[in-house]
Formats: C-alpha cells, structure tokens, sequence
C-alpha cells in the first residue's frame, strides 16, 4: 500500500513539476521545477529498484547539470523580449518535436503492455541475489575493465587539455602569479576607511 502511495505522489510531482518547467516565464524558476522533476524520478527508480540511476540523477543532474544551468541563467543577461518574439518562428518545429515525442511515448506504452524482452539477462547475467550496484561495479571492474579505464583515460586527457588552453600565452590577458599573492601582506590588501555621512566610498 505504501509503495502505491509513494508511486503515485512521485509520479504527480514528476508531471506537475515538468508541466510547470514549461510553462513557467520566469527561467530561473523553470530551472528549479526542473531540479523538483529530477528528486521526484530518482524517488521513482528507488521504488523499480534502480538505486544506482536514483543516485545519478540526484548527483549528477541535480548536482551538476541543473545547478550549471541555474547559474548560466541567472548570471547572463538574457533579453527574454527577444527570446518571446522568436518563439512564433519556432513553433512549428518546437510542435513537430511534440509530436515526435508523443508517438513515442505511445510506442513505449504498447511495448511495454505486450512484455519485455529480458535483454538484461541476455547481454550481462546477474546472480538474482546481487543488488544493482553491485552488479554494476562487478561488470565495469571485471568484463568491461578495459573500457571503463579507457573511459576515464580520455577524460583525463580533456580535462589537460582544457588547463593547456586556458593557460596558454593571449595577449592583453594578464597571467596569475602565485608568489605574489601568496607574499602580498593584509595591510596591503586591505584598506580602512572612515566616510562621512550621505557620501560614498572612492575606490
């Protein structure tokens, strides 16, 4: 009975909180209905068993992905004049996607109404015991060693990339020079200042 409950309540507030991050006009509150939807599905996967896809969408999304996106918005300057006359130019295809994504929410309904397919059995057999983190972690660690360490290879080799570009040698940029500022004394990087009432400070 509980877990109906549970169901039901994630399930509302997945949909209310989607509805409301397209609907809303304001996009940092979009963003954060957006964050609302993310909780509310990982409440789902923890009820079908799924904890390690809960976690990720709490961690990653939630805590990357969804947060990157509210910062963006509220630090850019965005001309949501501009953006809401753009939007009759781009209705049709906007409602083309639409429609492409309603026909395959159907298809998925109908698939899944005339049974699975029991692929996870086929492609990496788990003893029935074993939780689903543990299966994840005994499959990357053992048959796909190779792949995952691969994995992690080219994203240490962006993520040096990424330092070598952003500290290359640009013109009127001015580079960090660490020993100055670990050298620099308080009383040299701040100032005490008393202003007389009604005026400002001049920096």
């Amino acid at each position: 009975m509980i877990q109906a409950i549970a169901f039901y309540l994630f399930a509302a507030m997945v949909i209310l909180s989607g509805a409301l991050t397209i609907t809303s006009r304001n996009p940092v509150h979009s963003v954060l209905w957006l964050i609302m939807a993310f909780f509310n599905a990982a409440g789902l996967m923890l009820l079908v068993g799924a904890e390690f896809i809960a976690m990720l969408l709490v961690i990653v999304y939630v805590g990357a992905v969804a947060v990157l996106f509210l910062f963006v918005v509220m630090m850019l300057d965005v001309d949501f004049a501009t953006m809401r006359a753009g939007f009759v130019r781009y209705a049709a295809i906007g409602l083309a996607f639409a429609v492409a994504l309603a026909c395959e929410i159907f298809i998925a309904i109908g698939a899944w109404g005339a049974g699975g397919l029991q692929l996870d059995q086929r492609i990496a057999p788990t003893p029935e015991k074993m939780s689903n983190i543990q299966a994840i972690g005994h499959l990357l660690y053992s048959r796909y060693l190779y792949v995952f360490e691969g994995a992690g290879l080219v994203l240490l080799v962006a993520m040096i990339g990424a330092i070598v570009l952003t500290h290359r040698q640009r013109g009127g940029v001015k580079g960090q020079k660490i020993s100055r500022q670990v050298a620099r004394r308080p009383q040299d990087a701040t100032r005490n200042m008393q202003p007389p009432v009604g005026q400002g400070v001049e920096l």
